[in-house]
Parts: structure tokens; C-alpha cells; sequence
């Protein structure tokens, strides 16, 4: 038996990859399962490996099953076929394809072939063995950012801010109102930077 080692990157930014570790005797089915997991997502749409190459064509489809559309060959499917059953060489290449909606595609590439003797026996496969930047959200940030934004509002009671700086500006003199304006600018300038880095 052999560990086979995958890197997983996003087709649309090959900085943002997961290192995920397989069985050469487990199935594609096991492989489908752990690439959503590794990148969050959920496990309720369609999906299908191609064989591929380096210059990424498609190839014949590893399919989680049987879809509604012209196939050029008979899909294999992910359930009865095994991983080590299709590397043809030491850097075998696949492409991932996740939700035909959306088209969320992830390319495939063998790193590493680990042998028995040297592999961690102990752990529990697949595994994710490393994760390199923040990867894609399935459905849009918009619901993130609402949950922060609604934090912070509530916290500075922005509603009501409207009115009482209207009020104090006629009461004060320009350059307290100008200290007033750069403390608002920096407390909201620091909130949206922390959130950028965060995303």
C-alpha cells in the first residue's frame, strides 16, 4: 500500500491550495468527500473528476455518478473506482469540478508518493496535511459581512449617531468637529481593514 500526496489548488488562484493525503486503495468517492472539506464546502451538489495532464485538458470523467448530459466515454464512477487505479505517472493530474451551476473548479496534482513503510500509519485517511491561504466562500461573503456589520453597528449605535452629531457640530467649534470626523474615520478605517485581512 502507498499514501498518495495531492495538491489541491483553486483554479483561480493557484496560491490558495490544500495538501490532502489518500490510500492508493481508497476510492474518489473518499477523495470528493475530503476536497469539500478542506475548503469548506457543503456536500449537496454534483461533482466529477477528469483525468487531465499538465496542460489541464479533460480527460475521461471519475463522475459521483451518472448525469443528465452527453458523455464523448462512459463515466467512471467515484464509488467503484480507486485512486491508485488511475495515476498513470508521478505527477498525475485531475481536475475537480464541484456544482455545474457555479462551476467550482479545483486542479489536481500528485506531489508526493509516500511508501508503506514510511507512511504515518497512525493517522486517519484521507487527510488534510496542509492548508495555504483562504479559500473561496461557496456562497458569497455577504452573509459574513451582514453579522460584522450589524456587531458594529449596534456596538457604536450608529442609528442614533446620525442625529446627535448633528447636534453637537452646531454646538461646537469647526476643529472639534474635524477631531470628531478623524476618530470616526480611523475607528471605521481599522474595522474594515481588520475584516479584509480576516477574508
Amino acid at each position: 500500500m502507498a499514501i498518495l500526496k495531492f495538491r489541491v489548488y483553486w483554479e483561480e488562484e493557484d496560491a490558495i491550495y490544500r495538501d490532502i493525503m489518500v490510500k492508493h486503495t481508497q476510492h474518489f468517492s473518499d477523495f470528493h468527500q475530503i476536497i469539500l472539506k478542506a475548503f469548506e464546502f457543503d456536500q449537496k451538489h454534483e461533482a466529477t473528476f477528469f483525468r487531465s495532464n499538465e496542460k489541464w485538458q479533460r480527460g475521461r470523467e471519475i463522475s459521483k455518478e451518472v448525469y443528465q448530459k452527453e458523455y464523448p466515454v462512459a463515466p467512471l464512477l467515484m464509488d467503484e473506482t480507486t485512486i491508485g487505479s488511475e495515476i498513470m505517472d508521478t505527477n498525475q493530474h485531475f481536475i475537480y469540478l464541484y456544482d455545474f451551476n457555479k462551476s467550482w473548479t479545483f486542479l489536481v496534482e500528485l506531489i508526493q508518493v509516500i511508501k508503506n513503510a514510511d507512511a504515518d500509519m497512525s493517522l486517519e485517511y484521507p487527510v488534510i496535511s496542509r492548508v495555504e491561504g483562504v479559500g473561496p466562500m461557496q456562497y458569497g461573503t455577504k452573509g459574513l459581512l451582514g453579522e460584522k456589520f450589524a456587531d458594529i453597528e449596534e456596538k457604536y449605535d450608529l442609528s442614533e449617531a446620525d442625529e446627535g452629531f448633528g447636534e453637537e457640530g452646531e454646538d461646537s467649534d469647526s476643529n472639534e468637529s474635524d477631531e470628531d470626523d478623524d476618530s470616526s474615520e480611523d475607528d471605521n478605517g481599522g474595522f474594515f481593514d481588520d475584516s479584509s485581512e480576516a477574508f
